[in-house]
């Protein structure tokens, strides 16, 4: 046995094949191998899924891996970009735009559990079998890993267990577990580089990494340097994402202004007729220029209507994919202390720039009308356009005063576009021993593992609007001269830089999470049964968990001049949070073989662990796993288990202070209640009543915060299936499956659009978590917190069919991955004290950024014959449903992605040369109403086209 507890499952050729066959499901690279090699040496192994030692891996749970070859053939450019096509992953966070709340991070979210969209806090990332530390966002930390803090070029191979696995790794680990492997050591070294761009000349990406390695006589060095560059695509350069899909029915806000100004309509000296700029016909400008002076004032101006003023807000530079920049490098060094004893440390240093552009501030305000109230102008002030100063007698000029319920919507293009920008950096350092002894006349293995690690970014969101300082520009003009750095404010034609300048406002923030993390195992065999060893690992874990958020102090402060029932700039607020927990960790494993070469047992297996966990925050707690493994003949392998989860509220769902968010959600009372006579929820509500006319273009404004009061949750986790690799057909491998989850308490929100369906469908103490203006109907204050739902569950089968073989013109990998979601049910109580309520969410599509397939898969063929190698890949993701519209039909339309790919590989240095098209047939994503006004799932489906691509590697 090896002196050094190796870690990774990491084989080529027909090694792995072998290896593979009780591993469930591996994806279109991962099945792809060049060729005939020689056979490897397997020492004893630890995968992901155990902690003990072990020379046969075919009874772990359902395992995928992936080795550094298949990261390089799948085309992905990221960790998370690699992982999100898995066909067991749900809605995760991605480079897509600015419609999201990813802000430049990447997550995994295995089995759609994750706490919140996109969010992958119900699978554990770790490294090296090692926890990483949580990722950090533009507006507050987040309690799942970035996995765009890990450098690609550091990655060696990567594991995903598809199972629950709370007992062997702790809380987190309930949809599953993505164990990230760093480079072995080696000597020499390793470049790639390669290029990318669309077929529309967008898009490009740019990524290179260098390693390099040494090994000496006791000792070890690796190098390692990464960096990836993705440039933006723009929602107007894509025909999907060009135009909302949810037509208007007014008009909307334009850079002309949309202008309700009472006793302007009929009015004699002006020679308007009646209803002019008024709340039911407003007024816009002609054009985006100045005003007539004097009676011709009102000559600038005239009624809004449709088609004419139709503006579309999406078209203004808004990215669809948002640029990211990244550079990352680590570095380990071992020694092998004496003959039993090796040590390492390790460090790391990966960060990140990215932002993402939205359209000009859509302005709001007024007297007692629009979101901001409490504005005037007066008569006299400059840029009336209707007062003393442009021409007006005394007599006839118009005041709008705070107590009329005057209004101005404009989209503030003087101003420019909002630009939120993300510079993210992360620290590691870590250290860690390894070694072997005897005792009782058995080998044991044993090792040491202690790591720091941080995440911080510094974040700004460009061209807000300072509403103090607009209060002061548009007051009297004594005031104003009387107010240092007031500035005159035109809201009527454009402004110039000094005004644009005097109201523009950045907003700054901070926030950070740190983890420290101490682990111990031991492993070996207490000693032999019949049918084998009986094996066992145990082992302790301290952890510590640290998180702080420091929003912008000027955007969080009560107004001064304003009600302090609105913020003080256009930045959301939120309350500043700092939080940690720590907790005491022990586990034990047993690897039971039970029977072995008997009738109808080749091999019989079982395998057992516990884990306790105490907390210092919601105390303590037991989980165990159960595992069974049978082989009636060698060919087949039927496996199940049972296991039980645990997961304690994240510093996040705890101590998050109330921060104020801006939700998509389609608004079932959009058109009033004339248009929704079936709902009371939408009673009183005028007809007049457009979602789109109201907030950020349409986005629902609310509130979240964490819950010190939350209980951990807690999960049963079952799984059967088989693996058959028959001996009669080399190379043909088939597994199957089938897994159900149940969370208990499970710490979740409720969905924004399903709190407004049930308020419109119910009404009364449904629509508690809802506030509207009584006058417009707009919704002003949706509420959302971190409770304990009843439960969530889910149910399901993956299979895979892989077929390897050679022919006279080279030899064939086939594969075909696929995911069938049989059930996803959140069970929520009911607030009236009737039955639970159920939301059913397999098969559909009908929310935004929320949706969950029946059916996905991923397949690939691939040829190799001497240096020439080609692959096809295809991903299919099937139809779900939509919002009902009367725009296109309920359904969001299945898809298939298809790519190729070409290599060639040279004798010198090893080098490879790399051709592929990615999207070959430029499929775009279907369309959904429900994900209006960026027209598609941006964290399921991608709206790059078609692009090509160049890689580059060698090594010497």
């Amino acid at each position: 046995m090896t002196t050094t507890r190796i870690k990774t499952l990491c084989l080529s050729g027909s090694a792995f094949a072998a290896l593979s066959v009780g591993l469930l499901g591996l994806p279109a690279a991962a099945l792809a191998q060049s060729g005939p090699e020689p056979e490897a040496t397997v020492d004893e192994i630890v995968v992901t899924g155990s902690r003990i030692q072990r020379r046969d891996a075919d009874s772990v749970g359902p395992l995928l891996t992936l080795t550094a070859e298949d990261i390089r053939n799948s085309g992905a450019v990221s960790v998370g970009d690699l992982l999100q096509r898995l066909p067991s992953a749900g809605v995760s966070l991605n480079s897509n735009g600015t419609q999201g709340t990813s802000y430049g991070a990447s997550s995994i979210n295995l089995r759609y559990l994750g706490g919140a969209e996109g969010s992958g806090n119900r699978v554990l990332v770790l490294v090296d079998g090692q926890r990483w530390v949580d990722g950090v966002g533009q507006r507050g930390f987040r309690d799942f890993v970035d996995l765009n803090t890990i450098p690609l070029g550091m990655i060696e191979g990567i594991e995903v267990l598809k199972d629950g696995a709370s007992a062997i790794y702790g809380a987190d680990a309930i949809a599953g577990v993505v164990n990230v492997q760093t480079i072995r050591d080696f000597d020499g070294v390793r470049l790639t580089a390669r290029t990318g761009i669309t077929s529309e000349g967008d898009g490009e990406q740019y990524s290179a990494t260098a390693n390099f390695g040494r090994r000496f006589e006791n000792s070890s060095v690796v190098l390692s340097a990464s960096y990836a560059r993705e440039d933006a695509i723009l929602t107007s350069d894509r025909d999907r994402t060009a135009v909302s899909l949810v037509p208007l029915t007014s008009p909307g806000t334009s850079p002309r202004g949309l202008f309700v100004l009472p006793g302007l309509a009929n009015n004699a000296y002006f020679g308007t007729a009646a209803g002019f700029a008024t709340s039911t016909s407003p007024a816009t400008a002609v054009a985006l220029g100045g005003y007539g002076a004097g009676a011709l004032a009102d000559d600038s101006f005239r009624t809004a209507a449709l088609p004419g003023d139709l503006y579309n807000t999406q078209a203004q530079g808004l990215y669809s994919a948002g640029p990211s920049e990244r550079y990352g490098v680590f570095g380990r060094f071992r020694a092998q202390l004496t003959e039993q004893v090796s040590f390492h440390v390790e460090g790391l240093y990966n960060r990140r720039q990215s932002n993402q552009l939205f359209s000009p501030v859509l302005l709001d305000i007024g007297g007692t009308s629009g979101t901001i109230r409490g504005f005037s102008l007066a008569n006299n002030h400059p840029f009336n356009p209707f007062g003393t100063a442009n021409g007006v007698p005394t007599a006839n000029a118009l005041t709008f005063a705070a107590t009329q319920a005057w209004r101005v919507r404009k989209v503030l293009t003087d101003l420019g576009n909002r630009d939120n920008i993300q510079d993210v950096e992360t620290w590691r350092i870590a250290a860690g021993a390894e070694g072997t002894f005897t005792a009782l006349g058995r080998d044991w293995s044993w090792d040491a593992f202690g790591s720091w690690s941080r995440n911080e970014i510094q974040s700004s969101a460009l061209n807000g609007v300072n509403y103090e300082n607009l209060f002061r520009g548009l007051g009297s003009p004594a005031s104003c001269l009387a107010s240092a750095g007031c500035v005159p404010i035109n809201l009527f034609a454009p402004m110039t830089p000094e005004m644009a300048n005097s109201i523009r406002f950045t907003t700054r923030e901070f926030n950070a999470t740190e983890l420290f993390d101490v682990t111990y195992n031991i492993t070996g065999d207490l000693f032999t049964l019949p049918a084998g060893p009986l094996s066992v690992a145990a082992g302790y874990e301290y952890r510590q968990n640290k998180a702080e958020d420091r929003p912008d102090v000027y955007a969080n402060s009560t107004p001064v001049l304003l009600s302090s029932l609105y913020t003080t700039t256009t930045a959301q607020t939120r309350v500043p949070t700092v939080g940690e927990y720590a907790l005491h960790e022990g586990y034990v494993e047993f690897a039971v073989p039970v029977l072995a070469d008997v009738p109808l047992a080749h091999r019989l297996d079982v395998s057992l662990a516990a884990r306790y966990s105490n907390y210092d925050t919601v105390g303590d707690a037991t989980t165990v796993k159960a595992g069974v493994g049978w082989r009636p003949v060698e060919d087949l392998l039927i496996r199940g288990t049972w296991s039980q989860g645990f997961r304690a509220p994240s510093i996040l769902e705890l101590f998050q202070g109330g921060r104020e968010v801006s939700v998509q959600a389609i608004d079932p009372c959009n058109g009033g209640a004339a248009a929704r006579p079936t709902l009371p929820g939408c009673a009183g509500i005028p007809a007049n009543y457009n979602q789109a006319n109201f907030n950020l273009n349409g986005l629902i404004p609310g509130v979240t915060s964490g819950n010190r009061q939350l209980e951990p949750e807690t999960a049963d986790t079952f799984s059967a299936g088989f693996a058959f690799q028959p001996g009669a057909v080399p190379g043909l491998t088939l597994t199957a499956d089938w897994y159900d989850i149940t969370i208990s308490d499970a710490i979740a929100s409720q969905a924004a659009a399903q709190i407004l369906g049930l308020c419109a469908a119910r009404a009364g103490a449904f629509c508690d978590l809802v506030t509207r203006d009584p006058v417009t109907g707009a919704v002003t204050r949706l509420t959302q917190g971190a409770q304990n739902l009843s439960e969530i569950r889910t149910s399901g089968v993956d299979a895979t069919v892989r077929y390897e073989f050679s022919t006279g013109i080279g030899r064939f990998a086939a594969v075909l991955d696929t995911s069938y979601l049989e059930e996803f049910t959140t069970v929520s109580p009911d607030p009236t004290g009737g039955p639970d309520i159920l939301d059913e969410r397999a098969g559909k599509g009908d929310r935004s950024r929320s949706t969950y397939p029946h059916w996905k898969g991923q397949g690939s063929l691939r040829w190799s014959d001497g240096p020439w190698m080609a692959l096809w890949r295809g991903r299919y993701i099937g139809e779900t449903t939509d919002v009902v519209n009367a725009v296109k039909d309920a359904t969001t339309d299945a898809i298939f992605y298809q790519d190729l790919e070409g290599t060639y590989s040279f004798d010198r240095y090893d080098a490879t040369v790399t051709v592929g098209v990615s999207n070959l047939f430029d499929e775009q994503p279907p369309a959904s109403y429900a994900n209006a006004p960026i027209n598609y799932d941006i964290y399921t489906y991608d709206a790059r086209g078609r692009s090509a691509y160049i890689r580059v590697g060698l090594q010497f």
